[in-house]
């Protein structure tokens, strides 16, 4: 039976509720396809059964599931491919300078999806900067989805997600064969940690970033809540950070603490210090 408007509006409140995610009506025919798995997962013969546990038990685990199934989990190594260069070129070199004395980096994955993205700054650390290999260097790598996490801290992925924007010489040069799959070498896995988190929810984190990566995933929040992501992320970057976001990702009308500014052949946005 097809969700009536009430069971539609019902879920879309949760999936805000617990990850910001704002699914607009066009996006109403995904509830369908990618809740149904989870209400099969938990004995339930489909979605509107779910629906129906949920009021039951609104305070249990469902939630959590459902705001997992919504999220889009799309990316591939050296996605679009001039951050990664800017990375390279301009901002590692200028942060090695700037970090001589205490000899550590710290760089966040935010909405980091199965790990290409971070293991992707990883490779251009062990790939460009051996002299990092004594620095303290720490890839935060968070996802809403547990699934994702797990998949990040194993650094396992098959052939067909690696030759999506993997050269061959890093693929055989950092990667080994783990049956059908390829998994990272530990010295590319120890420089990342992944972890859950929820942007919309508490940050287990203390620590001040020089490089933050959110892209791509400020889309699927409404502008009250990327304001409040934003405002946050500020306050624990270095002054002298450096944010990327997606390509097709603006702060034009954010009441954020941010400016933009030119590297190479893409942009970052630097923090405001007062």
């Amino acid at each position: 039976m097809p969700l009536a408007p009430v069971e539609i509006a019902f879920l879309k409140q949760i999936i805000a509720e617990r990850s910001g995610n704002v699914i607009s009506a066009n996006q109403d025919y995904l509830l369908e396809s990618r809740l149904a798995p989870v209400a099969k997962s938990v004995g339930l013969p489909n979605v509107n059964a779910l629906v129906a546990e949920l009021k039951k038990q609104p305070g249990g685990y469902l939630p959590e599931r459902i705001a997992e199934a919504m999220t889009i989990n799309e990316t591939s190594f050296f996605r679009d491919g001039a951050p990664f260069e800017a990375l390279r070129t301009d901002i590692l070199p200028a942060l090695i300078q700037k970090r001589s004395t205490t000899k550590s980096i710290n760089i966040w994955c935010g909405a980091s999806s199965s790990g290409q993205e971070p293991y992707s700054i990883a490779l251009t650390i062990r790939e460009f900067f051996n002299e990092l290999n004594s620095w303290n260097v720490k890839i935060l790598a968070t996802d809403l989805s547990e699934e994702m996490v797990k998949r990040t801290a194993d650094g396992s992925y098959s052939q067909f997600e690696m030759n999506r924007g993997l050269p061959t010489p890093l693929l055989v040069k950092h990667f080994d064969r783990s049956g059908p799959n390829w998994r990272a070498k530990p010295e590319l896995r120890k420089l990342i940690d992944a972890r859950r988190m929820n942007l919309t929810g508490a940050w287990p984190t203390t620590t001040f970033y020089d490089v933050v990566f959110l892209r791509n995933v400020l889309i699927y929040f409404d502008q009250p809540s990327k304001e409040r992501i934003l405002t946050r992320i500020a306050k624990v970057m270095r002054p002298d950070g450096y944010l990327f976001l997606g390509g097709g990702e603006t702060l034009i009308n954010l009441n954020v603490p941010f400016l933009r500014e030119p590297i190479g052949k893409t942009v970052c946005f630097r923090p405001v210090t007062t």
